[in-house]
């Protein structure tokens, strides 16, 4: 039999999305689930904010990298899961499960905001978590917002703050952020009865834990926002393991910094933007790493790991603890771009909106603390990185000059290194390269 002019129209399937918990790095193990930004059968959009989590690093959100129904919820709010360990799937619509999926838990539509939200005993009305989470921050009873439609959706809340302005609910729109308003809602601290010491009057943590600690006893010290913040307390035990796991040696070197301080004046003239000496140093840190590849290396599973980009971390004090933002391929970037993204980065670490391409991928850290007046410091390790710049502040010293004693701008530099992925004398070969552009930074024009 001879089959002739018959045509079988070919099906376009698409595999069920995974949802995994994301890395941010090599030395991360787990990510901690916040919440679910939607429920279990709710309809998503690829790039849309799917859920909450926390790493050592910070605490992000994440979007979904597919549209559909978000479907076979597996991790709860509040779980510790491994990275690359999958806690959902996204469906097509009349798309089933695969069938190696696990049981959806009975509970797991619960996040941490609809858990937090049962207010006086009683469970909230049906909203969705954006809902839940709005109500929460704002104070507002779930109870008391009329929906438009089968559950309480965020236009709604918008519509009850809207038509509550002009009563109780004024004093909860005083202008402040989301950590200080979770913290109000928490310890039901007013915070219309708060002056606040952000910009424009705006009401920070810091602000409602003052309360707090002007409230208790003397001599009584209050946990403050670092301590009890998940993000310090990672960071903690992040340290804690760099520091006991990791071989640390140091090289210490003076520099002269009067060609850098010319520099940073003629390009702050030449650019007319806030050009930092951090910026000098991101761009003369890549050129150096880019002549000594193993500074830029990193130590995982007992291999040194080469990294072909040069990705430079800044450390940055915010106030839940001490991220680290990254510019990523930074010897591809001019000294305006430099400045421009150190600035973008420095913004979203205070407002507490990085995301995870801003904090992936780091090859190497600075961390410079000349601004608090800090002459010289050792740096812990940033694992997996082999190497980490501490650098402190420019002061005039006394210097020899011709064998003669003259007075120059000098900075010391502190280079911690990972003993298992560079031994001394590559160390000593970086820092002496970094040393001589930075005393002649103007041979990178060379």
């Amino acid at each position: 039999m001879t089959w002739t002019g018959l045509v079988f129209p070919l099906r376009r399937t698409r595999l069920a999305t995974k949802v995994i918990m994301p890395v941010l790095g090599m030395a991360q193990d787990t990510g901690k689930l916040l919440s679910w930004l939607k429920a279990n059968g709710e309809s998503v959009a690829a790039g849309e904010p799917l859920m909450e989590i926390e790493t050592d690093k910070a605490t992000v959100e994440i979007e979904a990298t597919a549209s559909g129904i978000l479907s076979g919820i597996r991790a709860r709010a509040g779980d510790e899961v491994p990275v690359g360990q999958v806690i959902a799937w996204i469906l097509e619509p009349g798309e089933a499960l695969p069938d190696d999926a696990p049981p959806l838990p009975a509970d797991a539509e619960t996040s941490a905001v609809s858990q937090a939200a049962e207010m006086d005993g009683k469970t909230a009305p049906t909203a969705t978590p954006v809902a839940r989470k709005m109500a929460l921050e704002y104070g507002i009873d779930l109870a008391a917002v009329k929906p438009s439609g089968s559950r309480i959706q965020k236009a709604d809340i918008l519509g009850h703050l809207n038509a509550h302005q002009t009563e109780k609910t004024e004093t909860r729109l005083t202008p402040a952020s989301p950590k200080a308003r979770r913290l109000a809602a928490e310890k039901q601290i007013d915070l219309g009865a708060l002056a606040g010491s952000g910009p424009e009057g705006a009401v920070l943590a810091r602000d409602v834990l003052a309360v707090e600690d002007r409230a208790l006893p003397a001599g009584v010290y209050a946990t403050s926002a670092l301590a009890a913040s998940p993000i310090w307390q990672r960071m903690a035990e992040r340290v804690t393991q760099s520091w006991t796991s990791a071989p640390h040696f140091y090289l210490v070197r003076e520099v002269n910094a009067s060609q850098l301080a010319a520099w940073r004046n003629q390009s702050k003239a030449h650019t007319g933007k806030r050009i930092t000496y951090t910026d000098l140093l991101v761009k003369l840190v890549a050129a150096a790493l880019r002549q000594h590849p193993l500074a830029n290396a990193a130590w995982h599973q007992g291999e040194i790991i080469l990294n072909e980009e040069i990705n430079i971390g800044l450390a940055a004090a915010v106030e839940a603890g001490l991220v680290v933002p990254v510019i990523h391929q930074a010897d591809q970037l001019s000294l305006s771009q430099i400045a421009d993204r150190r600035e973008e980065l420095i913004q979203l670490a205070q407002s507490g909106k990085l995301g995870l391409k801003d904090l992936q991928g780091g090859t190497f850290t600075i961390s410079n603390l000349g601004m608090y007046g800090v002459d010289i410091f050792n740096a812990v390790l940033n694992p997996p990185q082999a190497a980490i710049l501490a650098v402190g502040r420019i002061a005039e010293r006394i210097v020899p000059v011709n064998g003669q004693p003259a007075v120059q701008p000098t900075m010391v530099l502190s280079v911690s290194y990972d003993h298992r992925a560079i031994d001394g004398a590559r160390g000593a070969q970086f820092l002496e390269t970094l040393a001589t552009l930075i005393e002649q930074p103007l041979t990178l024009l060379d």
